[in-house]
């Protein structure tokens, strides 16, 4: 890992392989660079590959912030920014993949491609949500049970990662588990699930400073079609459920929509690294 000085604090990251094209691959919540170990190989000999660790995730630094959407974001920037990455094909799945969209969405002109996949496309209703994190995802925004439920008990690494991805080894595990000793370290894995705009069917969507970000970039989604965009989808699902699939093709310029097999979690890079990275070479042919 190397490790880069930003703004207050400083993030660690993954930069290997050579290319015209830069990849850029981003993490989920509650993982980090990790999770792209099998994808990173792959794609060396094509690209210059680079996986950060989001601002207080992995081995980056944990500054005093409220790690809000907005804070992510600028984080990333100051992290590209000083890398001096140009014109780069952006790889996202969970948060990754809205900080993706975000970023191309502020840089017009800027991203040559976007790789997606379980993220979040744009704001949701609580109905739209997976029927089954909904119970989860109502307590975690709860004050006092969310943070009984997140900081105390360590729920995104004990229970919520192997939910839906049972296969993942033990030392990868401890990978996972290794940056929230304590329920203070673990303050970023809370905010996360309260920053995903979710509302009930024709009320508002909280919280709308991110609402507002996620309809900028789906603006950018739909009025883009010189930039490709691939969805990967999987099955069983959760946010890539077949209607928000369809609203996507539907809507989204320059979209692609490929599967990338059965029997994927949502953490899709820890059962599906190949299908992952030839979807992505198969985008860096197409732009080359």
């Amino acid at each position: 890992m190397n490790t880069i000085d930003l703004l207050d604090s400083h993030m660690a990251y993954i930069d290997a392989g050579q290319g015209e094209t830069t990849v850029v691959l981003l993490h989920g919540n509650p993982t980090s660079s990790h999770i792209w170990r099998h994808v990173i190989p792959r794609l060396t000999g094509s690209a210059r590959v680079i996986a950060p660790d989001l601002i207080g995730m992995g081995e980056s630094g944990k500054p005093d912030i409220d790690y809000s959407y907005a804070e992510h974001a600028a984080y990333l920037e100051a992290f590209l920014d000083a890398l001096g990455v140009a014109n780069p094909v952006l790889v996202g799945y969970d948060w990754g993949g809205s900080l993706a969209l975000d970023w191309a969405a502020r840089h017009p002109g800027q991203a040559r491609g976007v790789v997606l996949m379980e993220t979040f496309l744009r704001p949701m209703t609580w109905a739209e949500f997976p029927a089954g994190a909904v119970e989860f995802f109502r307590t975690l925004r709860t004050p006092g049970a969310g943070e009984r439920m997140a900081l105390e008990e360590n729920w995104f690494i004990e229970n919520a990662i192997r939910a839906t991805n049972g296969g993942i080894a033990d030392a990868d595990m401890a990978v996972y588990r290794k940056p929230y000793p304590d329920p203070a370290s673990r303050k970023p894995l809370l905010a996360w699930p309260r920053q995903i705009p979710l509302g009930e069917a024709g009320g508002p969507f909280e919280p709308a400073e991110v609402t507002a970000r996620f309809e900028d970039y789906v603006r950018w989604m739909v009025s883009t079609p010189e930039v490709p965009k691939l969805l990967l989808t999987a099955s069983p699902y959760g946010l890539g459920s077949p209607a928000m699939v369809e609203w996507a093709k539907t809507r989204v310029a320059g979209l692609t929509v490929s599967s990338i097999g059965e029997e994927v979690g949502h953490h899709a890079p820890e059962d599906a690294p190949e299908a992952i990275a030839e979807a992505v070479l198969g985008l860096l042919s197409r732009l080359a």
